[in-house]
């Protein structure tokens, strides 16, 4: 049987069990798989977290090294976001260049974090228009069973959360002291399957996926970012629906982000 027509059948399953309100692994249409966040995976890095849900793995180290500010903004940080994809994580993923999906979770990631300030770059800032502390946050996926988004913000959040300056490495300080962190942003990612919408997609239902949503919201009750993926429509009540899904599970999504 070719690839073509097994992937046909399975999606035809998926939709079919969406239909009456199941899915692949038994859970309900609202539920996500079992999240942890561990912190301290890199001792070289100044920061670092592992995130999982469910059998989606992902390392994400914080380096702050000093530089120079951007011309615009002397009197602020710099923030990087990096994401990879190795083909250890998934046989989707290929060695060359950046895969498309990279490209997307990084920005995604990059865009919650500003969008929520979730640091304080003028914070950054040690000598205006000359030096500043520039914070690299580097996402590594271990291993993709789908809902790389959500779970790429929860190890960036709880890297960043466990952060330090290393004042001492740098000369600029007698002791290393903690980055601040202001807002907890974290993400929640929708598909549509016919005319179910079901939240913390597998790979398999990302692949027969109709549309797909992300929302981020912080702790004050805003969304910050939304982004819209794969081929597919979302109307007004669908947005509206997943946004409050999206508020109810970020609660528990930032207590396991922090720790608390």
């Amino acid at each position: 049987m070719s690839d073509e027509v097994t992937a046909e059948i399975l999606t035809t399953h998926i939709l079919d069990l969406a239909k009456n309100g199941k899915r692949l692994d038994g859970r309900g249409l609202d539920d996500y798989r079992e999240v942890t966040v561990e912190p301290g995976w890199v001792a070289s890095a100044d920061g670092s977290a592992l995130a999982t849900i469910g059998s989606t793995k992902v390392l994400c180290g914080v380096k702050l090294e000093l530089g120079k500010p951007f011309p615009d903004t002397p009197n602020a940080g710099v923030l990087t976001t990096n994401a990879e994809l190795v083909p250890l994580s998934s046989p989707m993923f290929e060695p060359g260049p950046p895969h498309p999906r990279a490209i997307e979770v990084s920005r995604v990631v990059d865009r919650a974090i500003r969008a929520a300030e979730t640091i304080d770059l003028t914070k950054l800032c040690v000598t205006p228009g000359e030096k500043t502390w520039v914070c690299y946050t580097d996402i590594h996926v271990l291993d993709h069973t789908g809902n790389l988004i959500d779970t790429a913000l929860l190890a960036a959040l709880g890297a960043l959360t466990h952060a330090t300056f290393p004042n001492q490495r740098f000369g600029v300080g007698t002791t290393d002291t903690p980055l601040e962190v202001n807002h907890y942003p974290v993400e929640c990612t929708f598909v549509r399957l016919g005319d179910a919408i079901v939240v913390d997609p597998l790979v398999d239902e990302e692949k027969a996926g109709q549309g797909r949503i992300t929302v981020a919201t912080d702790e004050a009750g805003n969304v910050v970012a939304m982004q819209k993926g794969l081929i597919g429509a979302f109307s007004p009540d669908d947005v509206r629906d997943v946004v409050e899904r999206a508020f109810q599970h970020g609660e528990r999504l930032r207590a396991v982000a922090r720790g608390v």
